[in-house]
């Protein structure tokens, strides 16, 4: 039996691109066992991945050396005997577990200059693999030269049972089609379509019939309060109060997801929702929701994509430009290919 540890990005919708990688693994390896190591906001995700065998928790805040306790760590794991660890972030720190645990085979792009941390250290031809799950995907083969000819997008489900639990739990209920916004972005404002637009939209939305909430973490009530004071009360706000489980089975019973750049995007993409993805500061040429049923709306302007989490010009024109009218515009095309 091949035994694998996985070092898992930091970021949820990093470890949904992931899961691709997982499933080439399996079909490489099919009676090994997978475990990942990940931060522990990515746990509830990871375990409603199949693939996955056990979640170990990577407890270092990002950034952080803490060489001892990565020692000691990699220590504690060499008793599980690990064949292979394929290390998917690019820094020197995350390879550094592995290489404690004296795991034989270790396999991750060359990123930091991990040479010796990894002994099977890939150069990343980023022209060959333009998108993060297509990079990780290549991990999972033989060799460097190996890819894919087609990558499967990454999918969840939710059962009925687990969705009926979780619309109990909130006091909600599916008597009108729902419209779930997720006006968050854990990367930083420049990726934020602005609040009174997502509160302009909601709106229209409701007139048409729909039920709208809001989800996300608790660094986006701030938003999501300006949503429902600029005329939504009847909005539902649930950011903060769900749990990364919660949000999954809540975004599977929505007829519509309107998202910035964000986990949640990745994840209403998995789930294959119909739904308008917002980009402003980022690229969909990196990171796209792999969705048919998502479409991708963004402004071409000269100085987007700037990667930047503030608008480094100060107008924030890849966001503000792209204007609720027109968002709401595409609101009919994605339902009517929908229909």
């Amino acid at each position: 039996m091949q035994k694998i540890l996985v070092v898992a990005p930091s970021w949820v919708g990093d470890c949904m691109l992931m899961q691709p990688m997982l499933l080439r693994l399996k079909q490489r390896f099919p009676d090994s066992l997978i475990d990942v190591l990940a931060p522990p906001w990515t746990v509830l995700l990871l375990k409603q991945m199949p693939e996955v065998n056990e979640v170990i928790i990577n407890p270092f805040p990002h950034g952080a050396l803490h060489l001892l306790a990565r020692y000691r760590l990699g220590k504690e794991l060499r008793a599980k005997e690990y064949n292979a660890a394929y290390v998917l972030p690019n820094s020197y720190k995350s390879a550094l577990v592995p290489y404690f645990a004296n795991i034989p085979m270790r396999i991750g792009f060359t990123g930091e200059m991990r040479y010796g941390l990894l002994n099977d250290a890939r150069k990343l031809d980023k022209r060959k693999l333009p998108l993060m799950v297509e990079r990780f995907s290549q991990l999972a083969e033989a060799t460097s030269n190996d890819v894919q000819s087609s990558i499967p997008h990454p999918r969840l489900s939710v059962s009925d049972e687990t969705r009926q639990q979780t619309l109990s739990k909130f006091d909600l209920n599916l008597d009108q089609p729902v419209a779930i916004f997720c006006p968050g972005a854990e990367y930083g404002p420049a990726k934020r379509w602005p609040a009174q637009y997502y509160a302009e939209l909601a709106q229209k939305l409701r007139t048409q019939g729909y039920a709208v909430w809001l989800i996300g973490s608790p660094k986006d009530s701030e938003v999501a309060e300006k949503i429902v004071s600029l005329g939504n009360q009847a909005v539902r706000n649930l950011c903060g109060t769900t749990d990364l489980g919660d949000a999954i089975a809540l975004l599977s019973c929505a007829s519509l997801v309107v998202s910035n750049d964000s986990g949640l995007m990745h994840i209403a993409a998995a789930l294959d929702r119909p739904m308008l993805a917002i980009f402003g500061s980022s690229s969909p040429q990196f990171t796209p929701p792999l969705s048919k049923q998502a479409l991708v709306l963004k402004l071409d302007l000269k100085c987007s994509p700037c990667f930047k989490r503030e608008c480094p010009l100060g107008h924030f024109n890849c966001m503000m430009q792209l204007t609720p009218a027109e968002v709401s515009k595409h609101v009919t095309t994605i339902l009517e290919n929908q229909a």
